[in-house]
C-alpha cells in the first residue's frame, strides 16, 4: 500500500523555473532552481533546454535528485525551463510529466505550467472534435495545442491568442528556440517572479529559487502580464485585465517557502504574524508552545513571542523519507504518522502544550498527533490552526479533497475538537488572517476555500451556491 504522508494536507501545486543566459550553464541552474522549489511538487521533475535550433527534454517520476541522478540534459544551451509537479489535473504517470515539448508549424515549443484550467475538459473536447490529438491527460496540453493552432504571426501573439478562452489559474514558462516567455493569469492566482543573473534573466515560482542560483530579484510578474526575453532584452505587455486580483492565500499560510517574498509580502513575516494573532485570539495558557514541523513552526514562534510561553521542539520530523512510502501492513495506519513524526517525551511529559499547525483538512492526521502527544505524557493539548476552517475545495491548482471529505464542511469547531481529541481548538479568524498578510490588500486575495467566494468560473458553480448557504447556516 502506498501512503501519502501529507494526506491531511493540501498538496502544493507545481513549481516552474526558466532561464535565458548565454554565459551560464542553464541546465545546471535549472536543476538548482528546481531543488529550491521541490516543496511545490515531489511527484515528478523535468528540464528542457535549447541551443537555438534543437530542443531536448529530460523528465522522470520522483524527486529532482532522483530524476537527474545520473545526468542533466548535456547539449550546449542558452535557454532552459524546468518543472516539479503534483498532479491536480491528470494522473500520476510518466507521460504527464512536464515540461511538454512539441513541434508545430512555427518550430518547437516547450511549456511548463503551474495552476489548473477550470474549463480544460470542455476545451479539450472541442479540440478533439476538430482532430487534435492529445498525448497526455493534463490540462497544460490544451494550452500547447491552442498555441500550435493559432494563426497569429509572432509566438507572443500565439500565446496570447491561446489564452483568450482559457479560464482558471496559470503561471507559465514557455521556451522557443530563441525566446523565454513568462505568463501569469489575469487573477494572479499563482506566483511568478523575475530575476537578473549576470547578463541573463530568470523566471521562477518563488524568489527563493532566485536566491539559490544567485539571481537578483527584479520584480513579480503582474497578473495578466506576458514577459518575453531574448538577446535583445526583456519585452512586456499586459494581455488581459480583470476586475479582481486573487492571489492564493495559502501561499502565505503553507505552500511557499518561508524565505520567499511573494507580491511584496514576506512569507516568513506573514506566518510569524499569524502566530502572534493566534496567541491574542485564543488566549490559551500552557507550559510550552510546539509546532507540527515544518509548516507550523514559524507561526508557533510567533505564538511564543506574543504569549511569552516558551517554544520547544515537542515533535521531531524524520526528513529522510519522501511524501509517499510503503506502509508495511494495512492495519497499522498510525505508522504513517509515526514514521514521519515522533513526540519528544522528555519535552512534553507532564506538560500542557499549545500545538500550532497551518491547517486541518480531514482531521485524521491531527487526531493521531494529539494522541501521540498524550501517549508521550502531555497533560493537555491545545491546538491552534493558523488558517480559518477549510470548507470548500480549490479548483485553481491545488490537489484538494472533495468537499464531503473536508471536516470543516460538516462539523463545527467544537465537533472537530472532539473528533481529534484535543483539549482546546482555535482557528485563526479570517480578519486575523487578513491582518497578518498586511502588505496584500484583502480584496486581492483568493479565500474561496474558506468562504466559497470563487473569483473565476468553477466546474460546480451551481452546487457551490447551495453549499455556501449550508456552510453559513451551520456556522451562524
Amino acid at each position: 500500500m502506498l501512503y501519502d504522508i501529507h494526506s491531511d494536507k493540501w498538496r502544493e501545486e507545481c513549481g516552474i523555473f526558466g532561464i535565458f543566459a548565454r554565459q551560464e550553464n542553464v541546465a545546471l541552474n535549472t536543476y538548482w532552481g528546481l531543488y529550491a522549489l521541490q516543496h511545490r511538487g515531489q511527484e515528478s521533475a523535468g528540464i528542457a533546454v535549447t541551443d537555438g535550433s534543437v530542443m531536448d527534454v529530460q523528465r522522470g517520476m520522483g524527486l529532482v535528485n532522483e530524476v537527474f541522478r545520473h545526468a542533466l540534459p548535456d547539449m550546449p544551451a542558452h535557454i532552459a525551463i524546468g518543472h516539479v509537479r503534483y498532479s491536480t489535473t491528470g494522473s500520476s504517470l510518466l507521460r504527464n510529466t512536464q515540461p511538454l515539448l512539441v513541434s508545430y508549424s512555427g518550430g518547437q515549443i516547450s511549456l511548463a505550467h503551474n495552476g489548473n484550467l477550470t474549463n480544460a475538459h470542455e476545451m479539450r473536447t472541442e479540440l478533439e472534435k476538430k482532430g487534435h490529438v492529445f498525448q497526455t491527460s493534463i490540462d497544460s496540453e490544451v494550452i500547447v495545442n491552442l498555441i500550435a493552432r493559432s494563426t497569429k504571426q509572432t509566438v507572443e501573439e500565439r500565446v496570447i491568442d491561446s489564452l483568450t478562452d482559457v479560464q482558471g489559474a496559470y503561471s507559465l514558462v514557455i521556451m522557443t528556440e530563441n525566446k523565454l516567455i513568462g505568463v501569469r493569469d489575469p487573477h494572479g492566482f499563482r506566483p511568478l517572479c523575475m530575476g537578473r543573473l549576470g547578463d541573463g534573466w530568470v523566471l521562477a515560482s518563488e524568489s527563493c529559487a532566485l536566491d539559490t542560483v544567485g539571481a537578483e530579484f527584479v520584480r513579480d510578474i503582474e497578473p495578466g502580464e506576458i514577459v518575453s526575453i531574448d538577446d535583445k532584452g526583456v519585452e512586456t505587455r499586459r494581455f488581459a485585465e480583470t476586475d479582481r486580483r486573487a492571489a492564493c492565500v495559502f501561499e502565505y499560510i503553507y505552500f511557499a517557502r518561508p524565505d520567499s517574498v511573494i507580491d511584496g509580502q514576506s512569507v516568513y513575516q506573514a506566518r510569524l504574524s499569524m502566530g502572534r494573532t493566534l496567541a491574542r485570539e485564543s488566549g490559551f495558557k500552557a507550559d510550552l508552545v510546539i509546532s507540527v514541523p515544518d509548516s507550523g513552526t514559524t507561526a508557533a514562534l510567533g505564538y511564543s513571542q506574543e504569549s511569552g510561553i516558551p517554544f520547544a521542539e515537542g515533535l521531531m520530523k524524520n526528513r529522510y523519507i519522501g511524501r509517499t512510502f510503503i506502509q508495511p501492513e494495512q492495519k497499522k495506519r498510525d505508522m504513517g504518522v509515526r514514521i514521519k513524526l515522533n513526540a519528544v517525551t522528555s519535552v512534553v511529559k507532564g506538560k500542557s502544550v499549545v500545538m500550532v499547525d497551518d491547517s486541518i483538512v480531514r482531521g485524521t492526521t491531527s487526531g493521531k498527533i494529539v494522541r501521540m502527544l498524550k501517549e508521550a505524557g502531555a497533560t493537555a493539548v491545545h491546538m491552534c490552526i493558523s488558517s480559518p476552517p477549510i470548507g470548500y475545495p480549490c479548483y485553481y491548482g491545488i490537489d484538494t479533497s472533495a468537499r464531503k471529505e473536508l471536516i470543516a464542511a460538516s462539523k463545527q469547531v467544537e465537533e472537530i475538537r472532539e473528533y481529534i481529541g484535543a483539549d482546546s481548538l482555535h482557528y485563526l479568524s479570517l480578519e486575523g488572517l487578513y491582518a497578518s498578510i498586511g502588505n496584500i490588500p484583502k480584496q486581492t486575495l483568493c479565500n474561496a476555500c474558506f468562504n466559497c467566494d470563487y473569483p473565476a468560473e468553477i466546474p460546480c458553480e451551481t452546487d457551490c451556491a447551495n453549499n455556501k448557504f449550508l456552510f453559513e447556516a451551520k456556522n451562524k
